[in-house]
């Protein structure tokens, strides 16, 4: 099933700019076997531990998340760009190319001890992933995995992440 998923990932090339090559995740949100697989191997990701919440990543990961919190029972929390969540938040800036970026979450969203997988499609240079862990650190909640469905290795975001937890599908 792996190479089936690893197939079905469209190359992009000079995409959301140029000189990157964007992997496009939609053919396999298209197909019902490979979205099912998808969700069942990051649903493996949390080692069988009981899990609380799934946070998942704007906004691509907000898919793969709820999915898989609802095949887990877990409840499903968002992390949000800057201004996009309606009520009190707590925010995490990381640094982009050019400048900065803000995630967000409810300050409510997450009780001290929960237990929480967080998601998201993809792991590049791992800024977003890092200001969304610090943001799950900050409420106390005790992180099973930090899960992707794909890791661009060659980009080194593995290493600002807790290593014993990163867990990929893919690897390229």
């Amino acid at each position: 099933m792996l190479e089936q998923l690893r197939n079905a990932i469209r190359d992009v090339e000079d995409f959301p700019k140029e000189g990157i090559v964007f992997k496009d995740i939609t053919p396999i949100l298209g197909d019902g076997a490979l979205f099912r697989a998808s969700i069942d191997l990051l649903c493996e990701t949390a080692g069988g531990a009981k899990v609380d919440k799934v946070v998942g990543i704007d906004a691509r990961g907000f898919i793969f998340a709820a999915a898989v919190a609802d095949r887990l029972g877990a409840g499903f929390v968002p992390v949000r760009k800057k201004g996009k969540l309606p009520w009190r938040c707590n925010e995490e800036a990381y640094a982009l190319e050019y400048g900065e970026a803000i995630v967000e979450i409810h300050e409510d969203a997450v009780k001290p001890g929960e237990t929480i997988l967080l998601v998201d499609d993809l792991l590049a240079t791992g800024g977003t992933a890092a200001a969304a862990v610090k943001l799950l650190d900050g409420l106390g909640a005790d992180i099973v995995a930090v899960s992707f469905l794909i890791e661009l290795s060659f980009l080194g975001g593995r290493g600002k992440l807790p290593a014993d937890k990163v867990k990929a599908i893919l690897h390229y």
